[in-house]
């Protein structure tokens, strides 16, 4: 069985960084992976703003300059200053997101106490939210880019559904390819995207550079003072412009904080804010382009071009979201709230870069069901704001108990970060509560059932774990009353037992010695050990341990793994018969400990949760294919636990 991801031990160095390919690559793939969520913003940011309620916020100068402000300055204080600046710096060993940073906060905290079980709440919800975050994304995404033909081709415009669903279709087909793959394809797109962006707004800010005054905070708090309750609709859709801001975080297991930082600081802040001032300038000359200003900034001749261009970039929003769906997934499940995942690695030099075939159709699913129902980025808009502002909140929630607990920042120090962050946050998703009933309650529906599917199984693994290792003896026990015993017959070959530790006897085992009576000539105890770096050479992956009697043939193998590489038992076993373990291999039979979960009285859990707990279980990845076992020489053995 695999034991957790730890930090390199003993002759196995760290190379310091999960992450290879050079400064420059690694910010090109991290465009074409991260920034795909945000950088796509300015289709629909501003002209959600002026659809609210019928138009309330209007084309004058005050109330342009004001949402203006309000965006740039939102994104300077969400994305550049708390994200870039501070969230992503915790990081889990290379990985990012909020179940990253709960575990993390877990591992700072006495467990048991109540910062230990608000980082778990905190982490489960916020990861739960992320998944919410997660459909909407390529869904408002795609069909804004595609909508951008009722402008270019208006003949088209019954056609975007159909388009935008094909499209989506490609989008999840490409992902087993890795986000290496697809970020060096989609790389490149991006620079073109942004620089695209940048250009268009700089084309109107030179036709009238009036509207860089726009930038000053000043304008922001007019707008807010003179019309506060314009204002204060008008964040509701501003927020749209800080969406991707925790997929930033969620993605740094692909590439790390430095070349996202770069990406960030060089190319897309820059682009992004002159395109939302380009956009500005055009409807102050023009009040009729509130309803699409983003395409009308191109003129005729590149609209449809600039379409292409959009739902490429979109495209890639999707990726941003998609990856890090992967990325929080994994999490989970190393944290204990997800079942055993068939989880590919796609990177030889990244253990962040993955691909998790179930999560990547279920939000393939989820995204098609939304845009049939939904068919407008528009309505689409509605649902969104909620989510977003509340996973911003429990991240800036759980950041600040993490840097009281393990950064051991002063009192002082962590009000200041919690009451500036928070009450913009705090704000941003009171200006969103309305949106709860007309879509807003979409992913905070979908957070909820998975919370519940993760604090389940959370729940119901403590559970089966502490009866299960009532069964189990200590293994010291085990072997004295088999070198006392003189009822055990040994049989010839070598019986090989997967387990997750050396403290405690495999069920399938104890199982074997009762039913059959005999015990194999050679017994090994296999237990897996998963390393923060890439490789593991052959040299470093076997510590034999013979138990303290090399007369009882009874030894245990460690066999440690980089991330990059996938457990193989029989390999690593060759190995290790090549250092003096006495092993047959052709010979060799591989046994499972299976626990066979049944639902009982006993308390501990409500029965729905006992039977979504098994249900769980009975879909968990195989571990015959997950340790490369043979399957006519691996026999699966266990006992009954009741839940």
């Amino acid at each position: 069985m695999s034991s957790s991801v730890t930090s390199a031990p003993g002759g196995v160095e760290r190379d310091g960084s999960t992450h290879h390919g050079g400064a420059a690559g690694l910010v090109l793939a991290a465009l074409g992976v991260v920034f795909g969520d945000i950088g796509t913003s300015p289709l629909y940011a501003l002209r959600t703003v002026f659809a609210l309620d019928g138009g309330i916020v209007g084309a004058s100068q005050e109330d342009v300059f004001g949402v203006v402000s309000m965006i740039f300055w939102s994104v300077t204080l969400v994305v550049s200053i708390k994200y870039i600046g501070f969230i992503l710096r915790a990081d889990n060993d290379g990985e990012g997101g909020i179940m990253s940073l709960a575990h993390l906060t877990r591992r700072s905290v006495r467990p048991g106490g109540r910062r230990f079980a608000l980082a778990m709440i905190l982490g489960v919800f916020g990861g739960s939210l992320f998944f919410g975050d997660s459909l909407i994304t390529p869904a408002i995404s795609v069909l804004s880019a595609v909508e951008g033909l009722r402008v270019a081709a208006p003949a088209l415009s019954d056609y975007i559904v159909p388009i935008a669903a094909v499209i989506v279709v490609v989008v999840f087909s490409v992902q087993r390819f890795g986000t290496h793959s697809v970020g060096r394809f989609f790389g490149p797109v991006m620079v073109v995207w942004f620089l695209t962006l940048g250009g268009l707004g700089l084309w109107h800010v030179v036709q009238d550079p009036e509207v860089l005054l726009a930038l000053s905070p000043h304008h922001a708090a007019l707008f807010v003072l003179d019309r506060p309750f314009v204002a204060f609709v008008a964040m509701g859709a501003v927020v749209l412009a800080i969406t991707g801001a925790e997929a930033l975080y969620a993605d740094m297991g692909h590439f790390g904080r430095p070349p996202i930082a770069r990406a960030w600081f060089l190319l897309v802040f820059p682009c992004l804010t002159l395109n939302y001032l380009g956009q500005a300038q055009l409807v102050m000359q023009d009040s009729h382009e509130t309803a699409n200003p983003f395409f009308h900034l191109a003129p005729g001749w590149a609209q449809l071009p600039l379409v292409v261009l959009a739902t490429l970039a979109t495209i890639i929003a999707s990726q941003a979201v998609i990856s890090g769906a992967f990325s929080v997934a994994r999490q989970a499940e190393r944290l204990g709230f997800f079942p055993r995942l068939t989880v590919r690695q796609t990177s030889e030099s990244s253990g962040g870069q993955i691909y998790v075939p179930s999560v990547n159709w279920l939000l393939f699913a989820g995204v098609m069901i939304l845009m049939v129902t939904f068919r407008d980025s528009e309505r689409l808009a509605t649902a969104y704001g909620v989510a977003v502002t509340l996973d911003l909140l429990l991240t800036t929630s759980l950041f600040s108990v993490y840097a009281v607990a393990a950064l051991r920042w002063s009192t002082p120090k962590v009000v200041l970060f919690a009451g500036v962050f928070g009450t913009v946050e705090l704000l941003f998703f009171s200006a969103n509560i309305a949106k709860v009933l007309h879509g807003g309650w979409l992913p905070l529906l979908v957070a909820c059932t998975l919370a519940t599917v993760m604090t389940t199984w959370g729940r119901g693994r403590e559970l089966v774990t502490t009866r299960r290792e009532k069964l189990e003896m200590p293994l010291s026990t085990f072997l004295d009353e088999v070198a006392t015993s003189t009822k055990i017959l040994r049989v010839p070959g070598t019986a090989v037992f997967l387990h997750p530790n050396a403290e405690t006897t495999p069920l399938a085992l104890r199982e074997n010695l009762q039913h059959n009576h005999v015990l194999h000539d050679e017994v090994v105890i296999v237990t897996t050990q998963s390393l923060n770096v890439p490789f593991v050479p052959d040299s470093e992956r076997v510590v034999v341990d013979d138990l303290g009697n090399p007369y009882d043939h009874v030894s245990h193998v460690l066999l440690r793994y980089g991330f990059s590489q996938e457990p193989d038992i029989p390999a690593g076993l060759a190995i290790a018969r090549d250092e003096g373990l006495d092993i047959d291999l052709e010979g060799t039979t591989y046994f499972l400990s299976r626990i066979t979960v049944h639902q009982s009285q006993r308390p501990g859990m409500h029965p729905w949760r006992k039977r979504l707990f098994i249900a769980l279980a009975h879909n968990a990845a195989d571990p015959t294919d997950y340790f490369n076992l043979p399957l006519g020489r691996t026999i699966t053995m266990g006992a009954q636990v009741k839940l």
